[in-house]
């Protein structure tokens, strides 16, 4: 067995981060090789990344960065279980460096991100590093790009948000970094309503519609408490009408009635409902979402009376925003 020193184990511990008695066992195992206890530390770092494959990784870091030539910016999040290791000073600069590194390849996907090398070793085998010395699930989940004429970025303060935006002309800096607070701040889910996808509206649809229904059954039964001389707010809910009643404020009849009632409107509601202006609210809320919820026609952040598309247009007629992209821990 090979003699393994605290300068071995320090040296070993310098190369791969991970603590002291783990560096000790890896040399010991290996008789002081140094290569083989890195790759036996790796191997350590896979079989506890399959142990905690189930594990929820909802912290981390989201960074953006613009290339030198300015054509070019990324975003990416890379998580972590706790906050604790998200706030890591250490941390964030490991994903600073590989956030670098993608720049400079001018990486377009996860997995060219994973495929590219820091000092001779694949970020996918680095991300692996990260969890054999920190101990918890580590991943590289998400990575988005966008190319333009003139990109920029924006990384809001604390790591837990950032967002990248191109613009069609040049010159116009101010207008990209209010842009790029623009994306954070406001979350628009598109460019424009074009470019809505049509699943997303799908679903809007179908939640408005639902929402829709639900306010009209509503509205009929609150009409029919009122009627019977019920306030609808002490019913609302068997909560409120245990409490209400031992207030003394309604009566275990006036419950059984209440009830009684709102079993009775829904159901005659729900059987004569108008269809047509339902489809009619309802799409008069996905109009509301485009306008709240696409880039373009967002109320311009820092002046409320004019919307992006506007704000953009007071600074050259035809400057706009060709793409951006999001990431934000939690979202």
């Amino acid at each position: 067995m090979a003699n393994v020193t605290v300068q071995d184990i320090n040296k070993l511990r310098q190369i791969t981060g991970v603590g002291m008695m783990d560096c000790k066992k890896a040399l010991v195992e290996n008789d002081g090789d140094f290569d083989k206890a890195i790759n036996y530390l790796r191997e350590k770092g896979q079989k506890l990344a399959a142990k905690r494959a189930d594990r929820a990784a909802n912290e981390g870091v989201v960074l953006s960065k613009v290339s030198d030539d300015k054509s070019f910016a990324a975003v990416i999040m890379i998580n972590c279980e706790t906050d604790f290791v998200g706030k890591n000073e250490a941390f964030v600069a490991f994903v600073q460096s590989v956030l670098d590194t993608a720049i400079v390849a001018k990486a377009k996907t996860i997995e060219e991100v994973n495929a590219l090398e820091i000092n001779g070793t694949k970020v996918e085998t680095l991300v692996l590093d990260q969890l054999a010395k920190i101990g918890e699930k580590i991943t590289l989940s998400e990575y988005k790009v966008v190319e333009g004429n003139a990109v920029y970025a924006y990384t809001h303060p604390g790591n837990r948000m950032a967002s990248v935006v191109a613009l069609n002309k040049t010159g116009f800096d101010e207008a990209g970094k209010n842009m790029t607070m623009q994306v954070v701040s406001m979350r628009p889910v598109a460019l424009s309503k074009a470019e809505v996808s049509q699943n997303v509206i799908d679903e809007e649809m179908k939640v408005n519609i639902e929402k829709s229904k639900q306010e009209q059954i509503e509205k009929a039964v609150n009409a029919a408490l009122k009627k019977a001389g019920i306030n609808p707010a002490h019913v609302d809910s068997e909560d409120h009408m245990e409490s209400n009643m031992a207030k003394g404020w309604i009566t275990a009849e006036d419950v059984a009635r209440a009830k009684d009632i709102i079993a009775k409107t829904t159901e005659e509601k729900k059987a004569n409902m108008n269809e047509a202006m339902i489809e009619n609210i309802a799409k008069g809320r996905l109009e509301k979402f485009f306008k709240e919820s696409t880039l373009l026609s967002q109320e311009y952040f820092a002046d409320s009376k004019q919307n992006v598309e506007s704000y953009l247009k007071a600074q050259a007629s035809d400057l706009t925003v060709t793409a951006f992209a999001r990431l934000e821990l939690g979202a």
